[in-house]
C-alpha cells in the first residue's frame, strides 16, 4: 500500500499511542499534546509525571522540540514532579557506514545536557526500528511488531 509518508508517520504515532496505553495504564495517553505553542508526539500524562515522546522521521533539527521542552520544564510550564523525555530517531539518522548522522549526535547532547541540567527532568533516546520509506514507497514489513517492540522499551524506561 503505498501512502504519503505523512500518513505514515501518523499511524506510527498512533499505533504507539495505543500501545503505550496498553502497557502504562496509569498515565492518560494522547497525541499532539500541547506544550506551550509546542506539540508533543506522544504524551503520557500523570499527577505527577509527564512524559513526552517525540518521533523523529526526517526532521533537519530533531533536537529542536525536545529543547523546548526543557526551557518549558526549566521555566515552570511543565509543574510536574516528574518529567521524561524520550526521542525515537528512525533510521533515516542512521550512517551506512555505521553510527549516526551528526543530527542525531547533537540532538542526543542537547538532550542529555539540559537533563542533567534541569531539576526533575530525565532524557532518553531510541532508536525506532522503523524507517520511513522514499516517497511514494511501500510501508516496510512488521512495522507494527516494531512500533510495538519501541513502546516495550520505552514502558520499561518508565
Amino acid at each position: 500500500m503505498r501512502q504519503l509518508v505523512g500518513e505514515f508517520a501518523a499511524d506510527v504515532r498512533d499505533r504507539l499511542r495505543e500501545a503505550l496505553a496498553e502497557r502504562r495504564p496509569d498515565l492518560d495517553w494522547e497525541t499532539e499534546h500541547r506544550v506551550s505553542r509546542t506539540p508533543v508526539d506522544v504524551a503520557g500524562v500523570g499527577d505527577d509525571r509527564f512524559v513526552a515522546v517525540e518521533i523523529e522521521w526526517r526532521r533537519a533539527d530533531p533536537a529542536n522540540n525536545t529543547a523546548k521542552l526543557f526551557y518549558y520544564a526549566d521555566e515552570g510550564r511543565l509543574d510536574h514532579d516528574e518529567v521524561v523525555v524520550c526521542q525515537l530517531f528512525s533510521g533515516y539518522y542512521d550512517l551506512a557506514s555505521g553510527g549516526v548522522s551528526s543530527k542525531r549526535e547533537v540532538a542526543e547532547f542537547v538532550g542529555e545536557t539540559a537533563a542533567e541540567s534541569v531539576d526533575r527532568v530525565a532524557f532518553h533516546p531510541r532508536r525506532l526500528p522503523v524507517d520511513p520509506p522514499k516517497r511514494g514507497g511501500e510501508r516496510p514489513e512488521g512495522w507494527r511488531e516494531r512500533v510495538a517492540r519501541a513502546a516495550d522499551e520505552l514502558a520499561a524506561l518508565l
